[in-house]
């Protein structure tokens, strides 16, 4: 739902998590000549805080959750006056699936701080910890610091939503575009209330977001979606072909393109999306029960059942293959 921006750790790829133990500035790590180096550092400087920081961001580019959280934690105590520090940390309890965590390490900034870029990393954890009141509120607080702020307004739009005031979130969400005319998430958001509420004005607002950027997939697929939601089968095929374009990798526009084909009949097309999806996301099981279907269309049963076994493989109680396949032993 949010992709709202993080200073410090935007854009890496996580990779696993490491043991949970306390931060050692003494014992060289082995095997890793970077870590080694600031290892070393930190051992013969322990109270500089940014050699922590470096320390931490490194583990945390190799998926070293636990180490990379002690590392900005000591960071953050030796010096409390760099929020940067702080919100890493958060930044990291957040990716670690932990937002809780990062509540109470971003409260304690706001509460030191009148920041508003604290209050709005706050509040995005709060969203995303579902505690949309808390979020709603410290929102609110932002907004008396800053009401030109269009961060403010598109996080406070999705709060209103949460809670079921969805005037207010369409008003918040026009705000935002109105301080920021460019900024796409508050159009998709617009856009979406009003194709809640089947308002034509939707499309308008889809139209506007893949026009600030044609390369957005996420703005190409809403507008798709939209189309596909409302029965205009060509347009929104139209649309997911056009995602294939701007990137081939992103096999949900594939998927979907499927499904319309197989509604549509073109089953052989139906089928060679569904094969795209297979072959760049083996782990897809709702790929593999959707060329099965095509298959046992194309009255290629012995392919459907390897399709359906395979799903179940992958996942014993997906009950849609369980009822395909006793359909085809049938």
């Amino acid at each position: 739902m949010l992709r709202y921006w993080f200073t410090v750790l935007l854009g890496i790829w996580l990779l696993g998590c490491g043991e949970d133990r306390a931060v050692d500035a003494t014992v060289p790590v082995t095997g890793d000549p970077a870590l080694t180096e600031l290892t070393t550092l930190i051992a013969a400087q322990p109270a500089q805080a940014e050699l922590y920081a470096q320390r931490a961001q490194l583990y945390y580019e190799r998926g070293n959750y636990a180490d990379a959280t002690a590392d900005f934690s000591r960071a953050a105590e030796l010096d409390p006056t760099t929020l940067n520090y702080s919100f890493a940390l958060a930044d990291v309890y957040l990716d670690d699936g932990q937002p809780e965590a990062a509540i109470g390490v971003l409260d304690q900034v706001v509460k030191r701080t009148a920041n508003v870029e604290a209050l709005l990393r706050l509040a995005e954890a709060e969203l995303i910890a579902e505690r949309y009141l808390d979020a709603s509120a410290n929102l609110t607080i932002a907004q008396g610091l800053e009401p030109e702020n269009p961060e403010v307004y598109y996080l406070l739009s999705q709060a209103q939503e949460e809670l079921g005031f969805q005037a207010d979130a369409l008003a918040s969400a026009q705000e935002a575009i109105r301080l920021d005319p460019e900024m796409i998430d508050a159009q998709l958001l617009v856009a979406r209330l009003y194709a809640v509420q089947d308002d034509p004005r939707a499309l308008a607002y889809y139209d506007a977001a893949v026009s600030i950027d044609s390369l957005d997939v996420i703005a190409r697929h809403a507008r798709a979606d939209y189309y596909y939601q409302r029965g205009q089968l060509d347009r929104a095929l139209a649309e997911y072909r056009q995602l294939n374009m701007v990137d081939r990798q992103y096999v949900a526009a594939n998927y979907n393109a499927g499904l319309i084909l197989l509604e549509l009949d073109s089953l052989q097309q139906a089928y060679n999306e569904f094969n795209i999806v297979v072959r760049n996301d083996p782990g897809s099981t709702e790929a593999y029960l959707q060329r099965g279907l095509t298959s046992e269309r194309l009255g290629e049963q012995a392919a459907a059942r390897r399709d359906y076994e395979t799903a179940l493989r992958m996942d014993p109680n997906f009950i849609s293959a369980q009822e395909a396949l006793a359909r085809l032993n049938e």
